[in-house]
């Protein structure tokens, strides 16, 4: 039998005290100490997992290239937010919901910016804004994510997967994924500008995303 001294209960029948030390055999002993290893070790788990939800859009960036009489144009939207859930220790749960304010279309010099809010692009004013919201998350392994989602664009709406990696920096999550866009299926560029010889059809898109801690 294993004493315990350092255990001891206080009992007071009739007015006496008698001290009684707790006997356990070295199997329940056993039993108790793995109990405690395994709570400590849920208890460190719950403690180092981190949630992130807050983008910070002043270090986060959406830029991409578009082909025009086959010279390439870089840009990017300059105003964007929503809500992403990311949890690194269960990264198949992650959520997002991006908008993406399209007049903050930024290309070129004046001239093109202003074409880009016309009826034949993105109508900015009868259409703000574009979204995606993600529908499943596929984890990859080594820091690398499948989203798979709808991006909405001028009220049509398309599945998305976009391919991105994550690693933490500080205190701060940051995502790193590229998908393509296929402009004709939203619509963008009508009349003239449909002419994929003038404006390619494809345009890639790097989406950089700083994430604050819950």
């Amino acid at each position: 039998m294993v004493y315990l001294n350092a255990c001891h209960f206080l009992n007071k029948p009739e007015g006496h005290s008698k001290m009684h030390t707790l006997r356990l055999s070295p199997s329940r002993l056993k039993v108790l100490k793995g109990g405690a290893y395994l709570a400590l070790a849920l208890f460190s788990t719950q403690t180092l997992a981190v949630e992130f939800n807050a983008i910070d859009t002043a270090k986060s960036k959406i830029n991409f290239t578009s082909k025009l009489m086959g010279s390439s144009i870089n840009g990017s939207f300059d105003q964007f937010g929503g809500t992403v859930i990311f949890n690194p220790d269960n990264p198949e749960k992650a959520k997002a919901d991006i908008w993406i304010a399209l007049a903050s279309f930024n290309a070129g010099g004046d001239e093109l910016r202003d074409e880009a809010q016309g009826k034949e692009w993105f109508n900015s004013k009868a259409f703000p804004r574009a979204q995606f919201v993600s529908e499943t998350i596929k984890n990859l392994g080594a820091g690398k994510l499948e989203l798979k989602g709808k991006l909405t664009i001028k009220n049509k709406t398309q599945a998305l997967t976009i391919v991105a990696n994550y690693q933490a920096q500080g205190k701060q999550m940051v995502f790193n994924g590229s998908f393509e866009l296929m402009r004709l299926n939203f619509d963008l560029g009508a009349a003239a500008w449909a002419d994929t010889k003038s404006v390619a059809n494809e345009v890639p898109v790097k989406v950089h995303l700083v994430l604050n801690p819950k």
